[in-house]
């Protein structure tokens, strides 16, 4: 079986590593002619770094990430409204890390690299398009450094080439247009002094003005400093999907004004946006839920399957449990074409569910609750929201994305608990190819 992955990011990579640790053939393609350590910060849940570590990676993830100890959700006037531990402090077997995105990229892309060998990962060469031929996809990419087409013959092709997916729009030419929330988000990273524990992320606002932020490094937390990576979310009017670039700098005068009361004593977020030397705007966009991913062998993964809202830590994480879910089902499935629409039965349904939910705000819906019912302010939270409202919506989002306690096992095989996938497996196994 030899595999072709469109895409080198989180989820494309992950997915070599996996697939070369089975014994699987594989190469990537990257459509940018060089990789680098793009971005801002991201969290790896634990059933995320659960994968990760089991590729060998804990030492690299350990050395560069924080591993987070809590999240806390506070109102607009800094008051707290829920607060739970994270990763091992909260009795997982695994960590949650919060890390850089390029400095995970770049994690990945050296083990593949010294793995796979330098020779399958090829970057400066862009999805074009696919056929398929009897029992095999024929790719073609784009050179970038000279232009010339670039035919792959191989058993399956995996788009795992982001939002903006080549591959996705190859199958979906039409109708699949980027669904914009109304809301504007505005990223920085500011070297500070710790707040809190110096482990620890949280939340503050509400739908229409939010402050999210946690550190990065733990190089400088060892020095007794922070990076801290910190989004900005503000509704903005008209509601159209801005024209602009969608990852562009921009003066920290466009957003600032609405956060400059927000100095709580423990946290200065006006200080943070004053101190953060650039500051990247970008739309908070998702795309509508596909019908299908999978048409024979060829197939989605990650945000290129099911872009979503970056609400409840899940971007990376699904893409990583993709990779898993995928891996499994190639390496215990003799047929190809059930291996992949057995991939899809269980996680499409499953990652939809996540999308339609972080359009409702996920767990952050706590904090949209604070604010409709006490806008002033409260003393007690329990007088606004009960002690077993805040659980049920933690607990519930933590089941729909894979990462209660009860659903992780230690044996790191994803375990299907959609019952929509178990119907649709069952579906699909009445069909299984000979």
């Amino acid at each position: 079986m030899k595999v072709v992955i469109a895409g080198a990011g989180i989820g494309g990579l992950t997915l070599a590593l996996m697939l070369h640790e089975r014994g699987i053939d594989v190469e990537v393609y990257e459509a940018v002619n060089e990789i680098k350590p793009l971005g801002v910060g991201i969290n790896l849940l634990p059933h995320a770094s659960q994968q990760l570590c089991q590729l060998g990676l804990e030492n690299c993830l350990a050395e560069l990430g924080i591993e987070t100890s809590s999240l806390s959700y506070f109102n607009k006037f800094g008051q707290k409204i829920w607060q739970e531990p994270r990763g091992r402090a909260a009795g997982y077997d695994w960590p949650q890390y919060s890390i850089h995105r390029g400095e995970l990229q770049m994690t990945l892309l050296q083990n593949a690299i010294e793995r796979l060998g330098a020779g399958r990962i090829h970057q400066g060469h862009a999805f074009t398009s696919f056929e398929q031929v009897a029992n095999k996809v024929i790719s073609t990419f784009t050179r970038q450094v000279d232009k010339a087409a670039v035919l792959v013959e191989s058993d399956l092709l995996i788009g795992a080439d982001g939002i903006h997916s080549a591959v996705r729009r190859f199958l979906y030419p039409q109708g699949d247009q980027p669904r914009f929330s109304g809301r504007m988000l505005w990223r920085g990273v500011t070297e500070a002094t710790p707040y809190m524990d110096g482990r620890s992320m949280f939340m503050a606002g509400h739908q229409d003005q939010k402050f999210v932020c946690y550190p990065i490094s733990e190089p400088l937390r060892a020095q007794g400093r922070s990076l801290i990576n910190w989004i900005a979310e503000l509704r903005v009017p008209g509601g159209e999907l801005p024209t602009s670039d969608w990852n562009r700098k921009v003066d920290k005068a466009t957003f600032s004004k609405p956060f400059d009361s927000w100095n709580w004593g423990w946290i200065d977020i006006p200080d943070l946006i004053e101190k953060s030397e650039v500051v990247y705007e970008f739309p908070l966009v998702d795309r509508d839920p596909l019908p299908r991913w999978t048409f024979e062998r060829v197939t989605l993964l990650g945000d290129a399957a099911h872009p979503m809202y970056p609400i409840g830590s899940n971007g990376s994480a699904q893409a990583i449990l993709d990779a898993r879910y995928l891996t499994d089902c190639l390496v215990g499935e003799a047929s190809i074409l059930y291996a992949l629409r057995e991939y899809e039965a269980e996680r499409l349904p499953r990652t939809t569910g996540i999308v339609l939910r972080n359009r409702m705000n996920g767990p952050e819906q706590v904090m949209q609750m604070a604010e409709e019912r006490a806008p002033l302010g409260f003393a007690d939270i329990k007088d606004v929201i009960t002690q077993a409202e805040l659980e049920a919506i933690s607990l519930r989002y933590k089941r729909l994305a894979g990462f209660d306690k009860d659903a992780l096992r230690v044996t790191g095989k994803v375990q299907p608990e959609s019952a929509d996938a178990s119907e649709l497996s069952q579906k699909y196994a009445m069909s299984k190819p000979a």
